[in-house]
């Protein structure tokens, strides 16, 4: 019987090795840690990867690799006449994933979509600052609290959305990541224990991946949800191991330490589509890169000032530099030429450094502060090397720039405040395909202290961008956009650089990864041979 029962022990421990051996795991080598796991305050790609997109899902969806929505948690909805009323119509049956800080004991339902919503916009809700410094800043940006008069509960299963004027890209708006449905069981729980900031740090989420641990800067570790609405994932466990530095990461895919990697460096390109063990993939960016100067700030209040620094810039030689053959165009719109509504008569300004000489050395500008962050984005992979670029350049007419570089999560915290000096380097990848994403996002009065790194409001531009929000008619829209164009081109509350094409590199054996037009990384129906 012993005998028998030290069998039949070692039989169950081959088989549960033997299970453990089958069990799929992928690495992402990500490029950034994320600020933290609550998708509606953070505004960075690498946030979004680590949160929304992992282990989280939306009323609808951006199908894979495109902008068209799609059907999420709501299986269809019906918007009315006159756009002001959406109802959304639920997928029953969803489950919230169970970890060992929460176990639900309901299904996805109505009171969770409000939820979502009203914490955002609901500045008596305990939620609205239940961080310190929380600016929910997609949300406000987007003038959500314009829009939206409220949201109803008409049964367990259905959602009714009333906005106080119509909004065009109302729909796509809430495919974004700012979007994502969150569990009031859940928040009623902190809250009740008063751990409100464990929303942010232990997320409970519908989506295909759920959290399992996060080492600080170093590695987040995700599990496939069983119960996961659209059927288990193919991949058992999923691991981000934070790589910033672009180099390394091409290190560790060429050894086969993870499976995918992000943005590598433009002189790396040619060497990585040489290895016959890697897949490299790319696509044109829906993006920006540009510098914001504070119009706010005495003399970048002038835009004859701002004109003449973006003449001071060599561009092409800039572009050149930091791109090399990975490729990029000059920008000279916010919006990329790919995208409805890009105004092709509009010109950004032409590198002229003796006027631009002439022009600052009568405004008295001889100095000027240069921001530069340490980490690698698709619309800018060297913030330092552009900062020392354009340093050179304004030196030539007479300006010296000091740069200051940061931490990326602390870099953006800082560059958002309205009394920040100098000029910006930031950028944008598009969420949902929609002009509107761009020119009020990043540029509109209400994104002030959000996303607008200008501190620009000017009241032509806002009319026109407000009325093309509204507006359902497309060739109408795209007028609208067209003159906004003009508007920005002539007052250039920033310096203009490149949409660049977007990089992706991957092992050989990875199957179901797709470049995403939005920017952004899905794992959902990746697989990997073993």
């Amino acid at each position: 019987m012993k005998l028998m029962t030290t069998l039949l022990s070692a039989t169950a421990l081959v088989a549960a090795f033997a299970g453990a051996a089958e069990a799929k795991t992928l690495v992402y080598c990500s490029e950034a840690s994320p600020a933290n796991f609550d998708p509606g305050t953070t505004t960075g790609g690498n946030d979004f990867d680590a949160s929304s997109r992992t282990i989280y899902s939306r009323l609808v969806e951006f199908k894979h690799g495109g902008t068209e929505i799609e059907p999420g948690l709501a299986d269809s909805w019906d918007i009315s006449a006159d756009g002001l009323t959406y109802t959304f119509h639920l997928h029953p049956g969803v489950k919230f994933q169970t970890t060992d800080y929460f176990k639900p004991t309901r299904d996805l339902n109505a009171d969770d979509v409000i939820f979502s919503f009203t914490r955002q916009q609901d500045d008596k809700s305990p939620w609205f600052t239940y961080l310190p410094n929380l600016s929910y800043d997609y949300y406000q940006g987007m003038d959500m609290p314009k829009f939206v008069k409220g949201w109803e509960k008409v049964d367990d299963l259905t959602v009714k959305l009333t906005l106080n004027e119509p909004n065009a890209p109302m729909l796509a708006n809430l495919g974004m990541d700012f979007a994502s449905i969150m569990s009031k069981e859940y928040a009623d729980q902190l809250q009740a224990a008063g751990t409100l900031a464990d929303f942010a740090s232990k997320p409970v989420g519908t989506g295909p991946f759920q959290f399992v641990d996060y080492q600080l800067d170093s590695v987040i570790r995700y599990a496939a949800f069983p119960d996961y609405y659209k059927g288990k994932e193919k991949i058992d466990d999923l691991i981000f191991a934070i790589t910033p530095d672009a180099t390394t990461r091409m290190q560790k895919i060429a050894a086969g330490e993870c499976d995918i990697m992000p943005y590598p460096n433009p002189a790396d390109v040619p060497a990585l589509k040489a290895n016959a063990d890697l897949v490299v993939l790319d696509q044109a960016g829906l993006n920006i890169g540009y510098m914001s100067y504070n119009v706010t700030q005495p003399p970048f209040d002038k835009p004859e000032v701002r004109h003449a620094l973006n003449q001071a810039i060599d561009r092409d030689a800039l572009i050149k530099a930091l791109f090399q053959e990975a490729g990029a165009i000059p920008a000279d719109n916010l919006i990329p030429p790919t995208m409805w509504s890009w105004n092709k008569d509009v010109k950004a300004d032409a590198y002229d450094p003796e006027a631009a000489k002439k022009v600052l050395a009568d405004a008295g500008v001889t100095t000027i502060d240069l921001w530069a962050s340490d980490r690698v984005r698709p619309y800018n992979p060297n913030f330092a090397r552009a900062a020392e670029l354009i340093q050179a350049d304004w030196a030539k007419v007479g300006v010296t720039a000091t740069i200051t570089t940061e931490e990326w999560t602390k870099y953006r915290e800082d560059g958002k405040k309205k009394d920040r000096p100098g000029a910006f380097q930031i950028g944008w990848s598009g969420d949902n395909g929609d002009p509107d994403n761009f020119f009020a996002t990043l540029f509109s009065c209400s994104a002030i202290g959000v996303s607008n790194y200008s501190s620009w409001c000017d009241k032509d531009f806002e009319d026109l961008i407000q009325k093309a929000k509204t507006t359902p008619d497309m060739a109408e829209r795209t007028k609208l956009y067209e003159q906004a164009q003009v508007i920005f081109a002539k007052e250039a509350p920033a310096f203009l650089l490149a949409h660049s094409q977007v990089y992706a590199v991957t092992r050989k054996g990875v199957t179901g990864f797709m470049m995403d037009p939005l920017g952004l990384h899905r794992f959902d129906g990746v697989d990997k041979a073993e």
